[in-house]
């Protein structure tokens, strides 16, 4: 069995989920919401995949995807999608990375559904990427110039 973006085996662990997400080296992505529970196996595999160090919320530069630890208890999440935007380059994504349904924390999907809009951005794809988190990408819709 070979696992696959679409519909591939959960059991390919951190590995691939750089691949998924649509890291390349160089990219410059800000990681917000890190706490004890986040994958470090995760972590590990995307800054091997842009070949270089995540940045923080204090970088103050811009950054080409945002990666958004985010958990129900803490707080409003559309307060937090909105912040993930600020230095986010025009056309990047904010990964909203939830612990999987089941799991302690676990955020609703019709959560993210909800606040997306409301943060001025669209729900594009959602994947399983490490045994106890999902990823959902959110970007802004293109704008008319």
């Amino acid at each position: 069995m070979s696992a696959t973006a679409g519909g591939g085996s959960t059991q390919t662990g951190a590995a691939g989920a750089p691949e998924r997400l649509g890291f390349k080296p160089g990219m410059v992505i800000q990681e917000l919401g890190w706490d004890e529970d986040t994958d470090d196996a995760l972590r590990v595999a995307i800054e091997d995949a842009i070949d270089g160090d995540m940045v923080d919320g204090d970088y103050g530069n811009v950054v080409d995807a945002v990666l958004l630890w985010w958990r129900k208890e803490d707080g409003d999440l559309v307060d937090g999608l909105v912040d993930s935007l600020t230095d986010l380059v025009g056309g990047g994504a904010i990964w909203l990375l939830t612990p999987k349904v089941g799991r302690p924390n676990a955020v609703d999907a019709s959560d993210i559904a909800e606040a997306a809009p409301i943060a001025g951005l669209s729900q594009t794809t959602t994947a399983a990427i490490s045994k106890d988190w999902a990823a959902t990408r959110l970007v802004a819709p293109k704008t008319l110039s």
